[in-house]
C-alpha cells in the first residue's frame, strides 16, 4: 500500500523548513573564521584531524575526503602538503580502543598518538555531549591542538571546550546533521578558492 501523499508531503516540507531555517541562521563570520584557521594550519604544514559519531562519523569521513582530495590534491604540484585524517576511518583501532579501554577514548587515544602541538582537530556532534568527542576536545587542549566544533542543540558541553564553535540552530539530529554537511561543503569550497589564488 502506498504512503499517504499528503502526510508524506507535510513531513518532507516540515523537515526542509527546519533545515532552511537553520541554514538561514548560520553565523557566516564564524564560518569564515573556520576557513581562516584551516587555511593557516594547512599553510603551516599542520595536520587536520576530524571526528564524530554515527551520522557525524560519515560527515567526518566526507570532510576529510573533500579537504584532502578536492582541496589539497590540486596543490600537490606546488609542493603543498595537505594532511587530513578522519579519526573514524580505522575500524580496527577504534574497536580495539573501545573494547579495551572504553568508547569514550576512541578519538582521544588516537589523537594523543598522532597529533602534534599546532595541529587542528575538527569535532562534529549534534548534541555536543558525546563523551568521546568531549574527551577528544580535552585531550586536544592538553597537547596544544587547536579545535573547531560543529554542534547543534545549543552547543552542549563541546561548545565551551573548543576554540571555535559553530552552533547550528535546532534540537533535532536530522536537520543539524544536514547542516553540518552543508558547512563541510561551504568550508571546502571557500578554502579551495582561497588557496587557488
Amino acid at each position: 500500500m502506498p504512503v499517504d501523499r499528503q502526510t508524506a508531503r507535510t513531513s518532507i516540507e516540515a523537515h526542509l523548513d527546519r533545515v532552511r531555517s537553520a541554514i538561514d541562521e548560520l553565523p557566516v563570520e564564524q564560518i569564515i573564521d573556520v576557513v581562516d584557521v584551516v587555511h593557516a594550519k594547512c599553510s603551516a604544514g599542520r595536520a587536520i584531524f576530524i571526528a564524530g559519531n554515527g551520522g557525524s562519523a560519515s560527515t567526518a569521513s566526507h570532510m576529510a575526503c573533500d579537504l584532502g582530495k578536492n582541496v589539497g590534491a590540486d596543490l600537490e604540484t606546488d609542493g603543498f602538503r595537505f594532511r587530513v585524517i578522519a579519526l573514524v576511518d580505522n575500524t580496527a583501532t577504534m574497536t580495539a580502543i573501545a573494547n579495551d579501554d572504553g568508547y569514550q577514548w576512541v578519538f582521544a587515544r588516537q589523537l594523543r598518538a598522532l597529533a602534534e602541538p599546532g595541529d587542528l582537530l575538527i569535532l562534529m556532534s549534534a548534541s555536543g555531549n558525546s563523551p568521546n568527542v568531549v574527551e577528544a576536545a580535552k585531550t586536544a587542549r592538553d597537547i596544544g591542538v587547536s579545535t573547531v566544533g560543529l554542534v547543534g542543540f545549543g552547543g552542549g558541553l563541546l561548545k565551551d571546550l573548543v576554540d571555535l564553535p559553530i552552533v547550528v540552530g535546532g534540537y533535532e539530529y536530522g536537520p543539524v546533521e544536514d547542516v553540518h554537511l552543508v558547512l563541510n561543503h561551504a568550508i571546502a569550497q571557500t578554502l579551495r578558492a582561497a588557496l587557488s589564488r
